[in-house]
């Protein structure tokens, strides 16, 4: 065993042995599935697999604290690993906290936290039906389960039915590698805009409906990856996501407008509505159609998806999936998080899996 992970397995073994003193909680999810996608590649081959990063949704273990300080101020920390049940391997760019890892003060008055933590778009997007899902607008913005920030200072805050919160973060990703989840943008350097990055979000929830708002920008710096390779370079997304409440079922619409400027300007629109309905107490039937609209071009993508969960107790539940993804131009968005898709194709998935909640 490497020794950080063998130091970070003796904090949590003594954690967990002085949980009730400290008011620690040890909390997770175990998710995986077993999937057949088809059109993998050019040659339209499908292949068979256990998916690594996401089932019904993502698998994690973490840590949550508090203590009480007096007069309504609470001390609090959490920590959270994301894992690939598959093989056992960590998630978020191979971090062993990459979910969370944030210490602060809470009170009255709302939570100041810094560390790593999720932003605003993250805290939107548990408003879509299919949020975390294999299949879902993850597959058409790999950004929105990735929306976490390094380095930041975070807020939030309740107004009566109102939820305020806003992230500014001095370095939004140390971590170096492929993808969304590892960008290489540490910051915190001379360059006062260097992979800065900054979420606000307003957010109203009452029984019958709620509604979203979130600005989100990040600025790039030197080396870092997915085009943002300098400081001058933007990535800004604007988010409004809604739910309405019709009796047992739950309605769900939104819109992410994204503008990224680096030396030429990209601009899509993802436009969604799901709808969840339960079919007896045990079963639920969840369904959501989403679509990419790139401006000035015919990249655009189209998917649709649908799931059923059986809760065989409150804890655990077996579900399945089935979806598809419409690539047109030279789009090759696939329909299940991490896997690939032949340019211009059509993909179709099916997928069985377990999550047991701990």
């Amino acid at each position: 065993m490497h020794a950080p992970h063998h130091l970070a397995l003796i904090a949590l073994l003594l954690a967990a042995g002085s949980a009730q003193a400290q008011s620690v909680t040890i909390y997770g999810i175990a998710d995986l599935a077993v999937e057949h996608l088809t059109r993998v590649n050019a040659a339209g081959d499908s292949i068979q697999r256990m998916p690594n990063l996401s089932g019904s949704v993502p698998s994690r273990l973490g840590l949550r604290g508090s203590e009480d300080l007096g007069g309504g101020l609470r001390a609090i920390f959490q920590l959270e690993s994301g894992i690939g049940m598959d093989t056992g391997g960590l998630g978020n760019g191979g971090r062993f906290w990459g979910r969370m890892a944030f210490v602060g003060l809470s009170g009255p008055w709302g939570t100041l936290s810094v560390g790593r933590m999720a932003n605003m778009t993250f805290a939107a997007a548990g408003i879509e039906t299919l949020g975390g899902n294999l299949y879902s607008n993850a597959s058409l913005d790999p950004y929105i389960p990735n929306a976490r920030s390094d380095n930041s200072i975070g807020y939030q805050g309740q107004l009566g039915a109102f939820s305020l919160g806003a992230t500014y973060s001095l370095g939004r990703d140390t971590v170096n590698g492929l993808g969304p989840a590892a960008t290489n943008c540490a910051g915190e350097s001379a360059d006062s805009k260097a992979c800065r990055q900054w979420t606000v979000m307003v957010r109203y929830d009452s029984k019958p409906y709620g509604l979203a708002l979130v600005h989100d920008r990040m600025h790039g710096g030197p080396g870092a990856t997915m085009g943002l390779g300098s400081s001058a370079y933007t990535d800004t997304r604007k988010t409004i996501n809604g739910y309405l409440m019709l009796g047992q079922t739950k309605l769900t619409a939104g819109a992410l407008l994204r503008e990224r400027r680096t030396a030429t300007t990209f601009e899509s629109t993802l436009l969604f509505a799901g709808a969840s309905h339960p079919l007896s107490p045990q079963l639920t039937l969840d369904a959501q159609l989403s679509r990419l609209d790139v401006k000035s071009s015919a990249d655009d993508a189209q998917l649709l998806a649908a799931r059923l969960v059986y809760a065989l107790s409150k804890r655990s539940a077996v579900y399945a999936m089935a979806g598809q993804m419409r690539n047109r131009g030279r789009s090759a968005l696939s329909l299940s998080a991490g896997a690939t898709v032949g340019m211009g194709m059509t993909q179709s998935g099916l997928a069985m899996g377990m999550r047991q909640v701990f």
